[in-house]
């Protein structure tokens, strides 16, 4: 009986590691990698995949930077030229996961069905942006830097200035050079 639990638990995490999806965020300040929750959150890792699919990632910036909170990208070009992208994918913050330090999230507008291209990494926890902690909808977190939270410390430790309409912008562009499934 020992021996049969002992193998189902080594399967059962051969198989939960089997399944995980994992990206490497490659930027000029360092890769760091990102398990991301399909089953919590199955429609936006979708569309966050067909974004990493088409090479979309390649060449933006992380736009918004504000230390102590998080780190936004994914939708911008250097010159702050916002790339076209597909249709808004639905809402799925209410999903159990938290906006605690290291988590990815969707960035969106006012309108909780309004997430595209943009996502966030919580640089703490950030309580106030879960899902019904302002009798609302909260944004979808849908993965977790894994390994080097390093260089999202040193991101969001960069330097900003307000640009045109744009507040907290990287003084030094902070690029997105690729982001890669890991095999």
């Amino acid at each position: 009986m020992r021996k049969s639990i002992i193998t189902s638990l080594v399967l059962l995490a051969f198989c939960s590691h089997l399944h995980a999806i994992e990206v490497d965020i490659v930027t000029n300040q360092g890769t760091f990698r990102v398990d991301l929750d399909d089953e919590a959150a199955p429609k936006t890792v979708a569309n966050f995949l067909r974004y990493v699919d088409e090479g979309f990632y390649e060449n933006t910036i992380f736009h918004r930077v504000i230390r102590g909170f998080m780190v936004q990208g994914g939708g911008f070009t250097e010159d702050l030229a916002r790339k076209t992208t597909h249709q808004a994918v639905a809402y799925e913050g209410d999903n159990g996961l938290a906006n605690n330090r290291g988590t990815l999230a969707m960035a969106r507008t006012q309108s909780p069905n309004s997430a595209t291209s943009q996502f966030f990494i919580n640089h703490v926890d950030n309580a106030f942006l879960n899902h019904g902690v302002r009798g609302g909808a909260g944004y979808t977190v849908f993965g977790k830097v894994i390994s080097g939270m390093e260089v999202v410390d040193a991101i969001a430790a960069v330097s900003t200035s307000n640009v045109g309409p744009y507040q907290n912008v990287p003084t030094t562009p902070v690029t997105i050079e690729s982001v890669v499934r890991v095999d």
